[in-house]
Protein backbone atom coordinates (compact mmCIF):
# COMPACT_ATOMS: atom_id res chain seq x y z
CA UNK A 1 0.00 0.00 0.00
CA UNK A 2 1.10 3.63 -1.01
CA UNK A 3 -0.17 6.39 1.81
CA UNK A 4 1.70 9.86 0.56
CA UNK A 5 2.01 12.15 3.46
CA UNK A 6 1.38 15.56 1.03
CA UNK A 7 -2.59 15.01 0.42
CA UNK A 8 -3.45 18.14 -2.14
CA UNK A 9 -5.11 20.78 -1.52
CA UNK A 10 -8.80 20.74 -1.29
CA UNK A 11 -9.80 23.71 -2.80
CA UNK A 12 -12.69 23.79 -5.67
CA UNK A 13 -13.63 20.41 -3.64
CA UNK A 14 -17.42 21.12 -5.14
CA UNK A 15 -16.46 21.41 -8.58
CA UNK A 16 -15.24 17.26 -8.30
CA UNK A 17 -17.42 15.27 -10.02
CA UNK A 18 -19.04 12.65 -8.04
CA UNK A 19 -20.98 9.38 -9.31
CA UNK A 20 -22.72 6.11 -7.89
CA UNK A 21 -20.73 3.37 -6.04
CA UNK A 22 -19.92 1.07 -8.70
CA UNK A 23 -19.68 -2.58 -7.00
CA UNK A 24 -19.35 -4.64 -9.90
CA UNK A 25 -15.93 -6.23 -10.46
CA UNK A 26 -15.26 -7.04 -14.17
CA UNK A 27 -13.89 -10.49 -14.43
CA UNK A 28 -14.21 -10.56 -18.26
CA UNK A 29 -11.15 -8.21 -19.31
CA UNK A 30 -9.67 -10.00 -22.16
CA UNK A 31 -6.18 -11.21 -20.83
CA UNK A 32 -3.10 -11.76 -23.59
CA UNK A 33 0.13 -13.69 -22.95
CA UNK A 34 2.35 -11.64 -24.93
CA UNK A 35 4.74 -15.13 -25.42
CA UNK A 36 1.41 -17.36 -26.78
CA UNK A 37 1.20 -18.04 -30.44
CA UNK A 38 -2.50 -17.11 -30.40
CA UNK A 39 -1.86 -13.55 -28.86
CA UNK A 40 -2.38 -11.42 -32.27
CA UNK A 41 -5.51 -12.66 -32.82
CA UNK A 42 -6.58 -12.48 -29.05
CA UNK A 43 -5.47 -8.89 -28.98
CA UNK A 44 -7.26 -7.72 -32.55
CA UNK A 45 -10.53 -9.26 -31.05
CA UNK A 46 -9.97 -7.51 -27.77
CA UNK A 47 -9.94 -4.03 -29.46
CA UNK A 48 -13.30 -4.89 -31.57
CA UNK A 49 -14.79 -6.16 -28.82
CA UNK A 50 -14.11 -4.20 -25.38
CA UNK A 51 -11.03 -1.74 -27.18
CA UNK A 52 -8.99 -2.61 -23.43
CA UNK A 53 -6.96 -5.15 -22.70
CA UNK A 54 -4.70 -6.89 -20.20
CA UNK A 55 -1.35 -8.48 -21.09
CA UNK A 56 1.22 -10.30 -19.38
CA UNK A 57 4.29 -12.69 -19.56
CA UNK A 58 5.24 -9.32 -21.05
CA UNK A 59 8.98 -9.42 -19.76
CA UNK A 60 9.44 -6.70 -17.63
CA UNK A 61 10.72 -7.33 -14.04
CA UNK A 62 8.92 -6.79 -11.35
CA UNK A 63 12.20 -5.34 -9.69
CA UNK A 64 12.49 -3.05 -12.43
CA UNK A 65 8.64 -2.12 -12.06
CA UNK A 66 9.00 -1.40 -8.43
CA UNK A 67 11.80 0.76 -8.88
CA UNK A 68 9.59 3.35 -11.71
CA UNK A 69 6.83 3.14 -8.71
CA UNK A 70 9.10 4.38 -6.19
CA UNK A 71 10.79 7.51 -8.10
CA UNK A 72 7.22 8.61 -9.10
CA UNK A 73 6.26 8.04 -5.08
CA UNK A 74 8.99 10.37 -4.36
CA UNK A 75 8.34 12.85 -6.30
CA UNK A 76 4.78 13.46 -5.51
CA UNK A 77 5.51 12.73 -1.48
CA UNK A 78 7.91 15.68 -1.55
CA UNK A 79 6.55 19.21 0.26
CA UNK A 80 3.97 21.09 -2.65
CA UNK A 81 6.06 24.30 -3.41
CA UNK A 82 8.56 21.81 -4.61
CA UNK A 83 6.23 19.68 -6.90
CA UNK A 84 5.00 23.12 -7.81
CA UNK A 85 8.10 24.10 -8.97
CA UNK A 86 8.09 21.70 -12.09
CA UNK A 87 4.57 23.58 -12.83
CA UNK A 88 2.05 24.56 -13.73
CA UNK A 89 1.39 22.21 -16.92
CA UNK A 90 1.67 24.12 -20.34
CA UNK A 91 0.63 21.14 -20.92
CA UNK A 92 3.65 19.49 -20.02
CA UNK A 93 4.78 19.45 -16.63
CA UNK A 94 2.90 19.59 -12.99
CA UNK A 95 -1.04 19.94 -12.20
CA UNK A 96 -3.21 19.48 -9.21
CA UNK A 97 -6.63 19.03 -9.52
CA UNK A 98 -7.15 20.70 -12.64
CA UNK A 99 -7.36 18.47 -15.96
CA UNK A 100 -7.21 20.87 -18.78
CA UNK A 101 -7.74 24.30 -19.77
CA UNK A 102 -11.95 23.95 -19.80
CA UNK A 103 -13.34 23.78 -16.50
CA UNK A 104 -12.14 19.75 -15.96
CA UNK A 105 -11.40 18.78 -12.23
CA UNK A 106 -10.26 15.75 -10.18
CA UNK A 107 -9.24 14.27 -7.00
CA UNK A 108 -5.87 13.93 -8.91
CA UNK A 109 -1.98 15.94 -9.32
CA UNK A 110 0.29 14.58 -12.30
CA UNK A 111 3.23 14.59 -13.80
CA UNK A 112 2.68 15.28 -18.12
CA UNK A 113 6.09 14.73 -19.80
CA UNK A 114 6.29 15.36 -23.72
CA UNK A 115 8.83 12.32 -25.65
CA UNK A 116 9.72 14.19 -28.61
CA UNK A 117 13.38 15.47 -28.66
CA UNK A 118 12.59 19.29 -30.07
CA UNK A 119 10.08 19.33 -27.50
CA UNK A 120 12.25 18.51 -24.27
CA UNK A 121 14.90 20.67 -25.90
CA UNK A 122 12.29 24.09 -25.20
CA UNK A 123 10.80 23.02 -21.98
CA UNK A 124 12.54 21.92 -19.14
CA UNK A 125 9.14 20.81 -17.81
CA UNK A 126 9.04 18.07 -20.39
CA UNK A 127 11.71 15.84 -19.10
CA UNK A 128 10.87 12.78 -17.43
CA UNK A 129 12.95 13.02 -14.20
CA UNK A 130 14.43 9.81 -13.17
CA UNK A 131 11.86 7.94 -15.28
CA UNK A 132 11.97 6.21 -18.51
CA UNK A 133 9.47 5.35 -20.72
CA UNK A 134 10.85 3.56 -23.15
CA UNK A 135 9.86 0.49 -22.00
CA UNK A 136 6.25 1.10 -22.39
CA UNK A 137 6.91 2.14 -26.08
CA UNK A 138 8.60 -0.80 -27.13
CA UNK A 139 5.60 -3.04 -25.58
CA UNK A 140 3.07 -0.18 -27.11
CA UNK A 141 5.03 -1.19 -30.70
CA UNK A 142 4.96 -4.90 -30.37
CA UNK A 143 1.49 -4.76 -29.57
CA UNK A 144 1.01 -2.42 -32.59
CA UNK A 145 2.95 -4.74 -34.34
CA UNK A 146 1.11 -8.02 -33.87
CA UNK A 147 -2.16 -5.91 -34.57
CA UNK A 148 -0.42 -5.24 -38.37
CA UNK A 149 0.13 -8.58 -38.56
CA UNK A 150 -3.42 -10.00 -37.95
CA UNK A 151 -4.61 -7.09 -40.24
CA UNK A 152 -2.85 -7.82 -43.12
CA UNK A 153 -1.39 -4.60 -43.55
CA UNK A 154 2.01 -6.50 -45.00
CA UNK A 155 3.92 -3.56 -43.44
CA UNK A 156 4.61 -4.82 -40.15
CA UNK A 157 5.70 -1.65 -38.69
CA UNK A 158 3.35 0.80 -40.34
CA UNK A 159 1.64 1.48 -37.04
CA UNK A 160 4.34 0.94 -34.59
CA UNK A 161 6.77 3.46 -36.81
CA UNK A 162 4.09 6.49 -36.16
CA UNK A 163 5.41 5.96 -32.26
CA UNK A 164 8.72 5.38 -33.23
CA UNK A 165 9.50 8.42 -35.02
CA UNK A 166 11.60 10.58 -33.85
CA UNK A 167 8.75 13.30 -34.32
CA UNK A 168 6.26 11.26 -32.76
CA UNK A 169 3.98 13.27 -30.46
CA UNK A 170 4.05 10.63 -27.97
CA UNK A 171 3.75 11.61 -24.28
CA UNK A 172 4.10 10.04 -20.84
CA UNK A 173 2.18 10.51 -17.34
CA UNK A 174 2.17 10.03 -14.01
CA UNK A 175 -0.89 9.94 -11.72
CA UNK A 176 -1.26 10.20 -8.02
CA UNK A 177 -4.48 9.97 -6.39
CA UNK A 178 -4.25 10.33 -2.76
CA UNK A 179 -6.40 8.74 -0.10
CA UNK A 180 -10.06 10.72 -0.36
CA UNK A 181 -11.10 11.87 3.12
CA UNK A 182 -14.10 9.97 4.31
CA UNK A 183 -16.22 12.69 4.93
CA UNK A 184 -15.54 13.94 1.05
CA UNK A 185 -16.06 10.22 0.01
CA UNK A 186 -19.43 10.14 1.71
CA UNK A 187 -21.29 13.05 -0.28
CA UNK A 188 -24.57 12.12 -0.53
CA UNK A 189 -23.11 8.56 -0.62
CA UNK A 190 -21.26 8.60 -3.76
CA UNK A 191 -17.53 8.07 -4.97
CA UNK A 192 -15.41 11.44 -6.01
CA UNK A 193 -14.42 11.19 -9.24
CA UNK A 194 -10.09 11.26 -9.46
CA UNK A 195 -10.01 11.49 -12.91
CA UNK A 196 -13.32 12.09 -15.27
CA UNK A 197 -14.87 9.99 -18.17
CA UNK A 198 -13.25 10.29 -21.07
CA UNK A 199 -11.03 8.35 -24.28
CA UNK A 200 -7.69 8.57 -25.57
CA UNK A 201 -6.89 10.86 -28.78
CA UNK A 202 -3.90 9.22 -29.72
CA UNK A 203 -3.53 5.83 -31.41
CA UNK A 204 -2.96 3.20 -28.18
CA UNK A 205 -2.41 3.95 -24.51
CA UNK A 206 -0.11 1.60 -21.99
CA UNK A 207 -1.09 1.95 -18.49
CA UNK A 208 0.41 0.33 -15.20
CA UNK A 209 -0.52 1.03 -11.70
CA UNK A 210 -0.31 0.07 -8.46
CA UNK A 211 -2.15 -2.56 -6.44
CA UNK A 212 -5.28 -0.08 -5.88
CA UNK A 213 -8.84 -0.03 -7.20
CA UNK A 214 -10.42 2.61 -9.09
CA UNK A 215 -10.00 2.74 -13.13
CA UNK A 216 -13.56 1.56 -14.54
CA UNK A 217 -14.38 1.27 -18.05
CA UNK A 218 -17.84 1.79 -20.10
CA UNK A 219 -18.79 -1.12 -21.78
CA UNK A 220 -21.03 -0.64 -25.36
CA UNK A 221 -24.28 -0.55 -23.45
CA UNK A 222 -22.92 2.39 -20.94
CA UNK A 223 -22.76 0.24 -17.89
CA UNK A 224 -19.47 1.11 -15.95
CA UNK A 225 -17.35 -1.45 -14.66
CA UNK A 226 -14.47 -1.72 -12.29
CA UNK A 227 -11.23 -3.03 -13.44
CA UNK A 228 -9.98 -5.44 -10.86
CA UNK A 229 -6.33 -3.87 -10.52
CA UNK A 230 -3.04 -5.96 -10.80
CA UNK A 231 0.35 -4.27 -10.56
CA UNK A 232 2.38 -7.01 -12.19
CA UNK A 233 0.84 -6.51 -15.63
CA UNK A 234 -0.22 -3.53 -18.04
CA UNK A 235 -3.03 -2.46 -19.35
CA UNK A 236 -4.12 -1.60 -23.05
CA UNK A 237 -6.10 1.31 -24.69
CA UNK A 238 -7.17 1.70 -27.78
CA UNK A 239 -7.23 5.42 -29.19
CA UNK A 240 -9.66 7.54 -30.96
CA UNK A 241 -6.64 7.69 -33.60
CA UNK A 242 -7.09 4.15 -34.02
CA UNK A 243 -10.42 3.60 -34.11
CA UNK A 244 -10.32 5.81 -37.46
CA UNK A 245 -7.56 3.74 -38.99
CA UNK A 246 -9.76 0.77 -38.57
CA UNK A 247 -12.81 2.83 -39.60
CA UNK A 248 -14.45 2.32 -36.32
CA UNK A 249 -13.78 -1.72 -35.89
CA UNK A 250 -11.38 -1.08 -32.83
CA UNK A 251 -13.01 0.98 -30.07
CA UNK A 252 -11.94 3.74 -28.65
CA UNK A 253 -12.67 2.85 -24.93
CA UNK A 254 -14.29 5.53 -22.75
CA UNK A 255 -13.04 4.88 -18.79
CA UNK A 256 -12.35 6.97 -15.41
CA UNK A 257 -10.75 6.55 -12.19
CA UNK A 258 -12.54 7.11 -8.96
CA UNK A 259 -10.68 8.15 -5.72
CA UNK A 260 -9.69 5.67 -3.33
CA UNK A 261 -10.45 6.16 0.73
CA UNK A 262 -8.17 4.20 2.05
CA UNK A 263 -5.14 3.67 -0.16
CA UNK A 264 -3.26 5.82 -2.63
CA UNK A 265 -3.29 5.04 -6.33
CA UNK A 266 -0.21 5.74 -8.58
CA UNK A 267 -0.40 4.87 -12.20
CA UNK A 268 1.88 5.22 -15.49
CA UNK A 269 0.45 5.87 -19.00
CA UNK A 270 2.22 6.35 -22.32
CA UNK A 271 0.04 7.50 -24.75
CA UNK A 272 1.65 6.74 -28.18
CA UNK A 273 0.63 9.66 -30.99
CA UNK A 274 2.00 10.26 -34.44
CA UNK A 275 3.94 13.17 -35.84
CA UNK A 276 1.58 16.11 -35.91
CA UNK A 277 1.85 16.57 -40.00
CA UNK A 278 0.89 12.63 -39.86
CA UNK A 279 -2.94 11.88 -41.99
CA UNK A 280 -5.18 10.15 -39.80
CA UNK A 281 -7.62 7.69 -42.02
CA UNK A 282 -8.59 4.24 -42.49
CA UNK A 283 -5.90 1.51 -43.27
CA UNK A 284 -6.53 -0.11 -46.80
CA UNK A 285 -6.19 -3.33 -45.61
CA UNK A 286 -9.26 -3.11 -43.67
CA UNK A 287 -11.22 -1.91 -45.99
CA UNK A 288 -13.88 -4.03 -47.85
CA UNK A 289 -14.47 -3.29 -51.51
CA UNK A 290 -17.10 -0.44 -51.80
CA UNK A 291 -16.69 0.39 -48.23
CA UNK A 292 -16.70 4.05 -47.72
CA UNK A 293 -14.59 5.77 -44.73
CA UNK A 294 -16.58 6.71 -41.67
CA UNK A 295 -14.71 9.94 -40.68
CA UNK A 296 -13.13 12.81 -42.52
CA UNK A 297 -9.66 12.62 -43.24
CA UNK A 298 -7.60 15.35 -40.45
CA UNK A 299 -4.25 15.27 -39.43
CA UNK A 300 -2.97 14.46 -35.99
CA UNK A 301 -2.79 17.99 -35.44
CA UNK A 302 -5.69 19.14 -36.48
CA UNK A 303 -7.17 16.41 -34.27
CA UNK A 304 -4.79 17.44 -31.39
CA UNK A 305 -6.12 20.85 -31.28
CA UNK A 306 -10.00 20.22 -31.70
CA UNK A 307 -9.56 17.63 -28.70
CA UNK A 308 -7.63 20.36 -26.36
CA UNK A 309 -10.85 22.93 -26.83
CA UNK A 310 -13.14 20.21 -25.95
CA UNK A 311 -13.86 19.09 -22.18
CA UNK A 312 -13.18 16.05 -20.83
CA UNK A 313 -16.12 13.77 -21.57
CA UNK A 314 -16.81 15.10 -25.25
CA UNK A 315 -17.33 12.98 -27.94
CA UNK A 316 -14.54 14.29 -29.93
CA UNK A 317 -14.27 11.88 -32.83
CA UNK A 318 -18.07 13.50 -33.53
CA UNK A 319 -17.07 16.46 -34.93
CA UNK A 320 -15.23 14.55 -37.79
CA UNK A 321 -17.81 11.67 -38.70
CA UNK A 322 -19.52 11.69 -41.54
CA UNK A 323 -23.13 11.25 -42.56
CA UNK A 324 -24.86 8.77 -40.63
CA UNK A 325 -25.71 7.24 -43.89
CA UNK A 326 -21.99 6.42 -44.25
CA UNK A 327 -22.01 4.60 -41.23
CA UNK A 328 -24.46 1.74 -42.17
CA UNK A 329 -21.87 0.65 -44.78
CA UNK A 330 -20.06 -0.70 -41.89
CA UNK A 331 -19.35 -4.28 -41.75
CA UNK A 332 -19.57 -6.27 -38.02
CA UNK A 333 -16.12 -7.74 -39.01
CA UNK A 334 -13.19 -8.03 -39.72
CA UNK A 335 -12.94 -10.32 -43.37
Amino acid sequence: MVVLSHPIHLENIAQIKTCKPASNIFTEIPVVDLSHPNAKHLIVEACKELGFFKVINHGVSMEFLTKLEAEAVKFFNSPQQEKEKSGPPNPFGYGNKKIGINGDVGWIEYLLFCTNPEVISQNANAVVPGISETLMRNMACEVLEMIADELGMGDREGLSRLIRDEKSDSCFRLNHYPPCPDQLQALSGRNLIGFGEHTDPQIISVVRSNNTSGLQICLRDGTWVSVPPDHTSFFFNVGDSLQVMTNGRFRSVKHRVLANSLKSRVSMIYFGGPPLSEKITPLSSVLEEGEESRYQEFTWSEYKKSAYKTRLGDYRLGLFEKSAAAAVLLPNSLS
